[in-house]
């Protein structure tokens, strides 16, 4: 596996082989992830037992932590050569499956005083570094000394391995100056910081430089209602001694005290349990916890007097509110409204006045007989009184911490209307309530079922007569069908031997003359050339004539289907058609928004444009036609021009010169109704314009539609 790791490494980031520490810890997150490789020689810093063979190791430039799972744990100042690729870590860049080689020995890196605030932010992962520190406990791990240090307000744990039979000398609240290798606890799925630890290679690295002189149980008693008062020379850094009865004691947690001017909460690791009464002398550390006086690392001695009998204080909801009997063992009355148990210890929930409150307990066995109690006794309970304030100093929330069932004490019992007997009296009016409404629902279902029925049959009746018309109007549409089919079907049949005839007497016509003049051209083609010629000319000629009017015939049908083609593109494809073969260029403008015309005006108009197109192309000697088709509110325009030779209309060859195409032009303009217009002059071009009217198109659209009936 680690053969492949480093085998893909060069892939992602060819080259790149970090040889320095420095560049390792700064690595962002994403670069690291690509299993960069990494050679790099240092001074193994900090390799505790607990890591199971992982160490940290520091260069000139700086250190990181080596993922050395299961490897062999090398000691602290060994001078190791580490190969291995990159990884992102759980919070900082590591380096894992490393190969690590031992170079000898070496000596520690200098470590680099810092402050709380770099310690504390995460940014000296990895690092060697100095800190000075107040001991607020010390404890034996096997064979390792757990220190706690604060040091301005922030509190963290230092480890230092010690030899077999090691004994803690009297370090709380010693100030010591600490040298090791600062590591973090985190967050592994979000990456972040939880707390910060310091791996202290050697009890040379814990120095005191400041022991506690006095006992400080030597010290003057200090009234707990004092302690977070003015007193010049106040200091957190040293232990206040305090004199009190116990009124409650959680092992291994806390503590709560009382003395003739208060009480106080105390919190400490001493697992001696001290029965309520007993009357203690205690040292520790003042603390703020939400914004109230605490006395931290609490180290206990029990007085030797006799236990003395706890009386709670009568306690009222003013009291309360301006802040009184905080941590103290008070009494209060309030009505029960609920009783929970389904997260942590069982609680009462009750009320006094417009207050609710909880009473619960630190060992849940204490309220075995919660469950006995009924909603809406009037209770008295007794117990230490825990208070949340705010930052103003009032009063947010508050609870009442029972020590035991006796701290119960009912006053009164609820009356026979309670409010789960209420509960159950509704729910049987609800349930008979439902019985009516039931009742009530089911007849009415059944008169709606039937009207429903009712209904349905006159909706059966009306369907029926509805069907009956439907069919009768499908039959009509059917007979119709078939007869537009037979009318249609002889329309057909007559187009067809109209085509046939028309095909048999004038190409059929001219084909049989073109063979009969090649016939007789190659009888002649040797004897005499020249009539041959004259009968190839002939031939020719009726090919010519038969183009022509195989053209006619194509464009006959294609103008019977402009259904297919639009007028627009109708006419492009005739004057294409007509200049194919010439240099002439052809161009179709359109204007306007196009609307359906009849077939008769799109008839007529197409016939004019090819007219004016063959015309043209046969006399013009133009080298281009344009065409322009207008769609206006008033009226449809068709303009064809020519850039030729134009002519002069008043010496233009008519029909007595078999010159027929201005006759065509003006009797198809007639026939729609239309203005025909001609703008021409010899070497000017030639200009042919139609202006057909609205009212006309609308005139034949009417014809049309009365003669399709």
């Amino acid at each position: 596996m680690l053969s492949i790791l480093f085998l893909a490494a060069p892939l992602l980031a060819v080259g790149e082989l970090l040889t320095n520490t420095h560049s390792i810890i700064t690595l962002p997150a994403e670069r690291a992830a690509l299993l960069l490789p990494v050679k790099v020689t240092g001074s193994v810093t900090a390799a505790d037992p607990s890591l199971k063979g992982r160490f940290f190791v520091q260069d000139a430039t700086g250190g990181v932590f080596v993922d050395n799972a299961n490897g062999r744990r090398p000691e602290p100042g060994e001078l190791v050569e580490v190969t291995g690729i990159t990884h992102p870590g759980a919070y900082a860049p590591t380096i894992t499956a490393p190969t690590v080689r031992t170079l000898g020995r070496g000596t520690l890196p200098r470590a680099r005083p810092v402050s709380v605030d770099q310690l504390m932010s995460g940014a000296e992962d990895s690092q060697r570094i100095e800190i000075t520190g107040i001991v607020r406990d010390a404890r034996l791990d096997g064979a390792r000394l757990d220190v706690d240090l604060v040091t301005g307000g922030y509190r963290y744990t230092a480890h230092v391995p010690v030899p077999p039979g090691y004994r803690p000398g009297p370090l709380v609240g010693s100030e010591v100056r600490a040298r090791g290798t600062a590591a973090e606890a985190h967050n592994r799925s979000l990456r972040q910081l939880i707390a910060v630890e310091l791996y202290i290679p050697s009890l040379d690295d814990l120095v005191v430089t400041r022991p506690e002189t006095l006992d400080p149980f030597a010290r003057p008693v200090t009234p707990l209602a004092k302690l977070a008062q003015y007193q010049s020379g106040n200091s957190l850094a040293q232990r206040v001694h305090i004199h009190g009865v116990v009124l409650l004691q959680i092992a291994g947690n806390c503590a709560y005290v009382q003395d003739s001017s208060g009480a106080l909460p105390l919190q400490s690791r001493q697992p001696v349990l001290l029965p309520p009464g007993q009357i203690v002398d205690a040292v520790g550390f003042l603390g703020f916890e939400n914004y109230l006086p605490v006395l931290q690392d609490v180290s206990f001695r029990a007085a030797p007097l006799p236990v003395v009998p706890l009386q709670p204080r009568p306690a009222t909801l003013n009291e309360l509110q301006n802040g009184l009997y905080r941590a103290d063992y008070i009494s209060l009355t309030g009505r029960l409204i609920e009783r929970t148990a389904t997260r942590g210890p069982a609680a009462l929930v009750l009320q006094n006045s417009n207050v609710t409150f909880t009473a619960t307990a630190a060992d849940p066995r204490a309220l075995a007989g919660l469950a006995e109690i009924p909603i809406g006794s009037a209770l008295k309970v007794s117990g230490i009184c825990l208070t949340e304030i705010d930052a103003d100093g009032k009063l947010k929330t508050f609870q009442i911490l029972l020590r035991d069932s006796q701290d119960i004490q009912i006053l009164a019992r609820p009356t026979w209307l309670t409010p789960h007997r209420l509960i159950i009296g509704v729910a049987v009016l609800a349930c008979v309530l439902i019985l009516i409404g039931t009742w009530t629902v089911i007849l009415s279902r059944k008169n709606a079922a039937l009207r429903a029925a009712q209904g349905a049959l006159q909706q059966s009746n009306d369907n029926l007569e509805q069907r009956v018309q439907e069919r009768t109007a499908q039959l009509k549409f059917q007979i119709t069908a078939r007869e537009e089919a037979e009318v249609r079907f002889k329309a057909i049949l007559s187009e067809r031997t109209r085509l046939a005839q028309e095909l048999h007497d004038t190409v059929e016509q001219t084909l049989t003359g073109i063979s009969f003049q090649l016939d007789t051209a190659a009888k002649l083609r040797q004897r005499e050339p020249d009539n041959s010629s004259r009968h190839i000319e002939v031939a020719r000629a009726l090919m010519t004539k038969s183009q022509e009017e195989m053209r006619q015939s194509v464009w006959d049908l294609r103008s019977r289907a402009l259904e297919q083609f639009d007028l627009a593109r109708a006419l492009l494809e005739s004057a294409r058609q007509s200049a194919a073969g010439t240099p002439i260029k052809v161009q179709l403008d359109t204007s306007g928004e196009p609307f359906h015309l009849p077939e008769v005006t799109e008839e007529n108009l197409l016939r004019i444009g090819q007219e004016a197109c063959a015309n043209a192309v046969k006399h013009s000697r133009a080298t281009a036609i344009r065409l322009h088709l207008a769609f206006t509110d008033g009226q449809v325009i068709l303009e064809i021009r020519d850039d030729g030779c134009g002519f002069d209309p008043a010496t233009a060859p008519g029909p007595r010169e078999s010159h027929f195409g201005l006759l065509g032009l003006s009797e198809r303009a007639k026939r729609l109704g239309a203005r025909l217009s001609l703008a021409t002059a010899p070497g000017a071009g030639c200009a042919v314009r139609v202006e057909v009217p609205l009212s006309q198109i609308h005139e034949e659209t009417r014809q049309n539609s009365h003669s399709c009936s």
